[in-house]
């Protein structure tokens, strides 16, 4: 008998599940929380009957949504603990060999850019702050420069990426440690100093209620959405997760109730020091708020400390992007919906290292573009194929795989989905009507996209 040759003692390269309950809530916590918060206060201030606290409605609105859209997250995860999320959802809700190929085909086709588009934000966050520090980052003339940093951010963040999944466990352990503790600060400082004089300086005619108000609404909800994204980001490494169908539904609940408490804070804390005004209407690029709040009550030293910390925070909250969405076209590719290039795992370090070099590049070349147009661009694309699609999804499995293992079954079902479904759909219809032909223009393009794929291929509607 011949010895083994070196194809037959060579492990085959595949992904290892290394995240347990404490790495899957700091992967999202790390995104959810992340600069969000930080960056997006000005533009949340300013969206309601000309700008003031009841803005801070779009947060409730936005987490009334993100609450029961969670749910149907957990569900999915917990059922089918698979890399790339919303692409097996969609493909397995909608019928694997017929419309579901398609839906997942147009999750990745806006994907490609969408998911970008939501890392590069933090790169351009990251660029905002450190103007705190380099003041000429945030005069007009040197927005070049801004947008050079921000796209150094994004490859920085790949570099870091590269590398073994347990390696980057215990990475992202550490990165959401330092964010917790930039948050820490804020809360704390605005409790001890909390002026409630400033914090509920409502503008005249603050509720009066309009169509105007319905869309600032709007406006605001979207910007608070924003911020929660995240919150399932754990359900885009499910075949990394640890006993998979307990740990990403707890963690994906968890981390919601928790940030939305820990936004809450720092909204008062940030308002009841830093009157509203001085940053209302927002500025593009906007004003370092919370790095002014610390100046305000510690001096100019403590502040640039304070930027340093929100600048890790920017960088913990691009690391868990795009550690979670590189792996969507890695997992499209495996299964023959995409380029096979993409399902390629690296050969010693075991992970879909051309897929991350893809998402990476593509958010460099976001990072030029402005934050409030990157904001509204994501969400758009995203909400008729990625989370009114996954709303579908569930509804269709709980039909037509009722014996599906469900470790997580969605509470009061169907209540949540459709209080989901109504709140996209809000959300959806106050965006600019600019934003909106862009999305569905981009929408149809990948319909189109699909049918010339599918004729070349000869698969559905095409197969013999």
């Amino acid at each position: 008998m011949n010895p083994p040759g070196p194809t037959d003692s060579a492990p085959t390269p595949h992904l290892h599940r290394r995240f347990g309950m404490l790495e899957a809530t700091a992967l999202n916590m790390s995104n959810m929380i992340g600069i969000g918060p930080f960056i997006t206060i000005p533009a949340l201030m300013s969206a309601v009957n000309g700008g003031g606290p009841q803005a801070m409605l779009g947060w409730f609105v936005a987490l009334l949504i993100a609450i029961p859209d969670g749910m149907v997250w957990s569900e999915l995860g917990a059922a089918m603990p698979g890399s790339g999320g919303t692409y097996h959802y969609l493909r397995e809700g909608f019928g694997r060999e017929k419309l579901g190929r398609l839906m997942a085909f147009l999750f990745i086709w806006q994907f490609v850019l969408s998911g970008p588009l939501e890392i590069a934000s933090g790169c351009i966050g990251f660029a905002q702050y450190l103007g705190f520090l380099y003041p000429p980052l945030r005069q007009a003339d040197h927005q070049w420069m801004a947008k050079g940093v921000a796209a150094l951010v994004a490859a920085l963040v790949v570099a870091l990426l590269y590398r073994r999944i347990g390696t980057i466990g215990k990475l992202t352990v550490t990165l959401w440690a330092g964010t917790m503790l930039t948050v820490g600060v804020v809360v704390a400082g605005g409790a001890m100093n909390f002026d409630p004089k400033l914090a509920f300086d409502f503008p005249p005619g603050a509720f009066d209620f309009s169509i105007g108000f319905v869309f600032g609404l709007g406006a605001a909800s979207r910007v608070g959405m924003y911020d929660y994204l995240g919150y399932y980001d754990v359900c885009y490494i499910g075949d990394e997760v640890k006993d998979p169908g307990r740990v990403i539904p707890r963690s994906v609940l968890l981390s919601l109730v928790t940030v939305a408490a820990i936004y809450f804070a720092i909204n008062l804390s940030l308002i009841g020091v830093v009157p509203w005004r001085e940053f209302v209407p927002a500025k593009d690029p906007p004003d370092p708020v919370a790095s002014m709040f610390v100046e305000r009550l510690w001096g100019a030293k403590p502040a640039a400390v304070f930027t340093v910390m929100v600048l890790w925070t920017a960088i913990a909250s691009v690391f868990a992007l795009m550690l979670g969405y590189s792996r969507i076209p890695y997992a499209a590719a495996r299964n023959g919906d995409f380029f096979s290039a993409f399902g390629r795992l690296h050969p010693s370090k075991d992970f879909p290292h051309v897929s991350l070099l893809l998402i990476g590049a593509v958010s460099i070349l976001c990072s030029f573009v402005n934050l409030m147009t990157v904001i509204e661009a994501l969400l758009v694309m995203r909400i008729l194929v990625q989370f009114v699609g996954q709303v579908g999804a569930v509804m269709l499995l709980r039909r037509t795989q009722p014996g599906l293992a469900r470790p997580y079954r969605i509470w009061l079902y169907p209540l949540p989905c459709f209080v989901a479904l109504a709140g996209w759909l809000f959300l959806f219809a106050t965006s600019d009507w600019k934003v909106i032909v862009f999305g569905l223009s981009t929408l149809v393009a990948g319909v189109v996209a699909f049918f010339f794929w599918s004729k070349a291929k000869k698969t559905w509607p095409f197969a013999a």
